[in-house]
C-alpha cells in the first residue's frame, strides 16, 4: 500500500509549494525567466534552496509550474470576458481586448509568457497555452456561425489564426517596452472583427 502523508504534513508541503510559486510569479514579473534561477526564487520566498527542491524536482518542473500558474489566470480572465453579453464577434473582441490589456499592463510578464527564451519545458507549455486561448475563441466563433451572426468558417482555424496574429502583434511592443494601449488595443479589436467577417466602427 503506498505511503500517504498525514493531512497536516501535506498541508504544510502544499503551502510551501504555493509560497515558492508566488515568489516565482513576483520575480518573473520583474526579471523574466532569465532572473528566475532556483536560488533567486528561494531568496524571494525567504527559504533555502534545498526547500525549493523539496517542492520541485528541478528548475524545469518549477518553470513549467510557474508558466501554468500564470496562464491559468490569463485564461480565466479571457474566458470571463468572452462570456459577456453581446454578439459572438463582440465577445471574441472582448476576449482579445482583455488579453491585450492584461499583457500591456504587465509587459515583462507577458513577454516571458509569449516569447522569452526559456526552458524546453516552458516551450511545451506554450503550445498548451495557445490551444487554451484558441478554444475560448473557437467556442464563440462556432456559436456565431451556428446562429448566422458570422459567415461560414472553420472555428478552430479562425481562432488559431487570431491567437497567432495577436501574439505576434504584441511581442514587438512588449519587447521594446514602448507599448501604447490606446493605440494597440483599438487596432487589435478592429483586426479581430474584420478577421471574423464582421465590421468595426472604423469601417463606417
Amino acid at each position: 500500500m503506498p505511503y500517504r502523508r498525514p493531512p497536516a504534513v501535506q498541508a504544510r508541503l502544499d503551502a510551501r509549494r504555493d509560497r515558492v510559486l508566488e515568489a516565482a510569479v513576483r520575480l518573473l514579473a520583474r526579471e523574466g525567466y532569465a532572473g528566475c534561477s532556483v536560488a533567486a526564487i528561494a531568496a524571494e520566498a525567504g527559504i533555502s534552496t534545498g526547500s525549493v527542491y523539496q517542492s520541485f524536482s528541478g528548475k524545469s518542473e518549477l518553470a513549467a509550474a510557474l508558466f501554468r500558474t500564470l496562464v491559468a489566470r490569463e485564461v480565466e480572465a479571457v474566458t470571463a470576458a468572452a462570456d459577456r453579453p453581446g454578439t459572438s464577434a463582440h465577445r471574441v473582441a472582448a476576449a482579445v481586448e482583455t488579453f491585450a490589456s492584461r499583457a500591456l499592463q504587465a509587459p515583462r510578464r507577458a513577454f516571458a509568457l509569449l516569447a522569452e527564451p526559456a526552458d524546453p519545458a516552458v516551450d511545451t507549455e506554450r503550445l498548451v497555452f495557445r490551444r487554451a486561448f484558441r478554444d475560448v475563441f473557437a467556442r464563440q466563433v462556432a456559436a456565431g456561425v451556428a446562429v448566422g451572426e458570422l459567415p461560414p468558417q472553420a472555428p478552430e482555424l479562425t481562432a488559431a489564426a487570431l491567437v497567432g496574429a495577436i501574439a505576434e502583434a504584441l511581442v514587438g511592443p512588449l519587447a521594446d517596452g514602448d507599448a501604447a494601449p490606446g493605440e494597440v488595443i483599438p487596432g487589435l479589436i478592429t483586426f479581430t472583427l474584420r478577421a471574423l467577417g464582421g465590421h468595426d466602427a472604423a469601417d463606417a
